[in-house]
């Protein structure tokens, strides 16, 4: 059990640095850079899409790679955590929108190769437990980090810092995780394995990456410029700045609630409800004004997206078996391809003059056809 917890422990920091900084930092900064850097709602969303595209390529990369071994996976853990924490760093710097949109790219690799490598080896040695609050302890990490990155903003945006001690803070904190988790993902408790045979797809699992799919652009829209929305109408940075950490902290404690029951009800069950209460989350602000829908937004989005991560790979695992990781990344990579469709749909709409609320929509229906497809038949 000790050593059950230490993996779950080592797995949840090291989540936390890949979403909670690598992909999901750039949210709480980005008000603060559009207000010392002159960074405007379009450029957030190309800077957004650029981490997406880095993500998406990650996720190809691990897919594509002949062999599963150990050292593939020990190595793009350590070495994703790594990167993740220097291009963080260099974020600091004023090397303008292109050397940001670069940074913000490798942070997305980075970032896919730390999601898929860590949930697939971490469930490998937790599932044989036969402890499911382990896996929700496991990807409670990713909320975990997004509440880190939130409330470190909140504190430096009432304290009047600019959007580069935010950057140089959080890349500090990364590699200070990853300095603290390097000795548990080692080799010597590794079992060597290679899959060498071709990947057979059935249509259950392709309906798995479609939904999957779904997921990641219904969700990201809010994900994104939740923060945005909220100072919109609310302009106290100790009010609006709090979006992004509730969000996380619903991401972080839906995951272990979930984990205590969907050993009871299954983890597509799980799935597809989540679906249809983050659909609920998106259309919020639309029917409700106010900082109200926003905050419902962050609860029922931030209390689902984890959840459908920890239920989907799990659920991927279920299916592929050993080949699990290849599952994981054709999944990841079309959660990734959904989420560079969502911020750049949203940058067109503002751009041209539009709202919020038409983007918010469409991604609140892609959610509802996303559930529909994970019915069995």
């Amino acid at each position: 059990m000790r050593n059950g917890l230490a993996i779950a422990a080592a797995g949840l920091a090291a989540l936390a640095v890949a979403m909670g900084v690598g992909r999901f930092a750039f949210t709480p900064v980005l008000p603060m850079m559009q207000q010392d850097a002159g960074l405007s709602v379009a450029g957030g969303g190309w800077l957004a899409s650029a981490n997406y595209l880095g993500y998406l390529a990650g996720a190809l990369w691990a897919g594509a790679a002949p062999n599963f071994t150990r050292f593939n996976a020990v190595t793009a853990i350590r070495a994703g955590l790594a990167v993740i924490g220097f291009a963080t760093l260099a974020m600091a710097l004023d090397t303008g929108f292109a050397a940001w949109a670069v940074l913000r790219a490798i942070a997305g690799v980075a970032s896919a190769w730390v999601l898929i490598h860590t949930s697939a080896w971490c469930l490998e040695r937790l599932v044989p437990l036969g402890r499911p609050v382990l896996a929700g302890v496991l990807f409670a990490g990713v909320g975990a980090g997004i509440v880190v990155a939130g409330s470190v903003c909140v504190v430096l945006m009432a304290s009047q810092a600019t959007s580069s001690s935010a950057w140089l803070v959080l890349g500090i904190v990364a590699l200070a995780t990853t300095s603290a988790v390097w000795p548990v993902f080692d080799f010597s408790s590794e079992k060597e394995k290679t899959f060498s045979d071709p990947y057979r797809w059935t249509w259950g699992q392709a309906r798995l990456v479609i939904a999957y799919g779904a997921y990641g652009f219904g969700y990201i829209i809010p994900a994104t410029f939740l923060p945005v929305m909220a100072r919109a109408v609310v302009s106290d940075p100790a009010v609006f700045g709090w979006a992004w950490p509730v969000f996380g902290a619903a991401a972080a404690l839906s995951t272990l609630l979930v984990a205590l029951y969907s050993g009871r009800y299954g983890n597509r069950a799980a799935w597809i409800a989540s679906h249809a209460v983050m659909a609920l989350g998106v259309a919020a602000p639309v029917f409700w004004a106010g900082i109200g829908g926003i905050v419902l937004a962050a609860l029922c989005v931030g209390g689902t997206f984890v959840v459908i991560t920890m239920v989907g790979l799990q659920e991927a695992r279920t299916v592929a078996g050993t080949q699990a990781a290849r599952l994981m990344a054709a999944m990841t990579a079309a959660f990734a391809a959904g989420q560079i469709i969502g911020p750049l749909s949203v940058s067109f709409v503002v751009g041209a003059g539009g709202g919020f609320a038409g983007a918010l929509l469409f991604a609140c229906a892609v959610l509802v056809a996303g559930a529909l497809l994970l019915l069995r038949r």
